[in-house]
C-alpha cells in the first residue's frame, strides 16, 4: 500500500488550515481516525447501544459480543496468554492509576520503594508519587544520559529488598527512543520486582508481545493508534491481577452484594466497574487491524524509515538546532523528534508553523522532570504516523527554515 492509499482512509487529512493543506505532525498526542473506526463507532451507536453482560435481549447481546470481541482482538494484538488479562479503561493514564492504587494496596507498605525513570510522562510519575505519599514509600529514579538513553547499568544498584515495582516507558514521548524492556524486566525479575510498561507510544510504533517482553503490566491508549478516544488497555499477568483488590466499586465488578459484605467478579470484571465505553471500545478492532497492516506492509514501513532518516539527518546537522533523543542504534529511534532552535522560542515556532498548515506540539510534553534534566523550559516536537508522506516531511523542513528565518 502506498502512503497516499492509506491517507484516503483518513478524511480529516484533506482538511485545510489557514488555506494551507493540513500537515498533521502531532501524532504522539493523538492520531487521526480512519473511516473504518468512525463507522464502527456509529454502527455501535445505531445498532448496539445497550449495557453489557446484563440483559438477555438481542441488542444487549450484540453490544456484549462486540465489546468482548474487542478484548480478544487486543489479546491477540499484544500476545497476551488469556483474554481475562485484558482490562479496558479510559486510557493509559487510567490504566497506570489502576495499578498504582490496586497493586499498591496489595503489595506496597511503609519503607518500600517504587522505581521510575527520568524519561517518564507525568502519567507514569504522579500516580506513583501519590502511592508513595499514601503508603509512606520512596520513589527512586533511574536517570538518562546526555543522549536520552536510560542508564541501565545503574539499575541493579537502585534495586533493594524493599523495591516493589519498576515503571518504565516503552518509547519516550519526548525522546522517541525505544527502551530495552526485556533487559529491564530480566534485571528486575532476578530481584523479584515486577515491571509496568507505559506503552502509549510503544504500541504505536512496535509490534508488542507482552509474553516475549515478560513485563508484568503493559498499558496503552486507543486514541494514539487510530481508535476512538476514551479507550485504554491494561494488560496484567493473571496471578498479579487476581491478587490485587478492585480499583472502583459498583455494578458489574461484583459477584454478590450483601450489607454484611460483597465478593468480586472474576477477571477482568473485577476491574471494570459500572457502564463501560460501550460504543468506543469496539472501534479498537478496525484500528488494530489497520495498524497491523501498517506494520506488515513493506512500502509503508519503508516510507516511515525514509522519513525518519531524512528528518533525523536534517535536525541533527542543522547549525541552530539541538535534537534530543539520539540513541546509539538508529533502529531504536521512532519517527518522533523533539528539538530546540537557538534564539527562537518553541511556542513562537509552533504558532508560525501552524499558519503554514503544520500541526506540531510545543512545550513540556507532560515530561517536566525530563525537561529539567535537559536544561530546557520546553521543546518543539514533530511526530509522524504511517499516513504521513515524504512530501510532508520535506514541506516541514522548508517551513521550519522559513520560521527560523523570521525569528532569528
Amino acid at each position: 500500500m502506498k502512503p497516499q492509499q492509506l491517507r484516503e482512509q483518513f478524511p480529516v487529512l484533506d482538511t485545510k488550515v489557514y488555506g494551507k493543506p493540513l500537515v498533521y505532525l502531532d501524532n504522539a498526542a493523538t492520531s487521526q481516525r480512519p473511516k473504518s473506526v468512525v463507522d464502527a463507532f456509529v454502527t455501535s451507536c445505531n445498532t448496539a447501544n445497550s449495557n453489557l453482560h446484563r440483559a438477555v435481549h438481542k441488542m444487549a447481546q450484540d453490544a456484549t459480543d462486540a465489546y468482548e470481541g474487542a478484548r480478544r482482538r487486543v489479546q491477540e494484538f499484544i500476545g497476551a496468554a488469556h483474554p481475562e488479562e485484558i482490562v479496558f479503561t479510559s486510557g493509559a493514564t487510567a490504566s497506570i492509576n489502576l495499578v498504582a492504587y490496586s497493586f499498591g494496596e496489595a503489595f506496597v507498605g511503609e519503607g518500600d520503594e517504587i522505581i521510575v525513570t527520568e524519561a517518564e510522562h507525568h502519567s507514569n510519575i504522579v500516580p506513583w508519587q501519590l502511592l508513595c505519599e499514601r503508603k509512606k514509600a520512596t520513589l527512586k529514579v533511574l536517570e538518562v544520559d546526555d543522549n536520552g538513553e536510560l542508564q541501565i547499568g545503574h539499575l541493579r544498584s537502585l534495586i533493594t529488598h524493599n523495591t516493589r515495582l519498576m515503571a518504565v516507558t516503552h518509547v519516550s514521548n519526548v525522546l522517541g527512543i525505544e527502551n530495552p524492556i526485556r533487559e529491564i524486566a530480566q534485571i528486575c525479575h532476578e530481584n523479584g520486582v515486577p515491571v509496568l510498561v507505559d506503552g502509549a507510544q510503544g504500541a504505536v510504533h512496535r509490534r508488542v508481545n507482552v509474553q516475549e517482553l515478560d513485563c508484568d503490566f503493559y498499558v496503552f491508549s486507543g486514541h494514539k493508534l487510530f481508535a476512538a478516544s476514551g479507550t485504554g488497555v491494561l494488560y496484567g499477568k493473571r496471578l498479579l491481577l487476581d491478587a490485587m483488590p478492585p480499583f472502583m466499586g459498583g455494578g458489574e465488578m461484583i459477584e454478590t452484594v450483601k450489607f454484611t459484605g460483597s465478593t468480586w467478579a472474576k477477571l477482568p470484571g473485577k476491574f471494570e466497574a459500572g457502564t463501560q465505553n460501550i460504543n468506543a471500545v469496539p472501534s479498537l478492532v478496525p484500528a488494530l487491524d489497520l495498524l497491523d497492516k501498517c506494520f506488515s506492509d513493506a512500502e509503508l514501513v519503508e516510507n516511515q524509515e525514509n522519513i525518519k532518516g531524512y528528518i533525523y539527518d536534517y535536525l541533527d546537522n542543522h547549525p541552530r538546532i539541538t535534537l534530543y533523543g539520539c540513541p546509539a542504534e538508529m533502529d531504536r529511534k521512532v519517527p518522533l523528534f523533539s528539538f530546540k532552535v537557538e534564539g527562537a522560542h518553541h511556542e513562537d515556532l509552533a504558532l508560525i508553523m501552524d499558519k503554514m498548515g503544520i500541526a506540531l506540539r510545543s512545550g513540556q510534553m507532560c515530561a517536566e522532570p525530563l525537561m529539567d534534566r535537559l536544561g530546557v523550559t520546553g521543546l518543539l516536537r514533530a511526530s509522524f504516523a504511517p499516513y504521513n508522506t515524504m512530501e510532508e516531511a520535506e514541506y516541514f523542513t522548508q517551513c521550519l527554515e522559513k520560521a527560523i528565518g523570521m525569528l532569528v
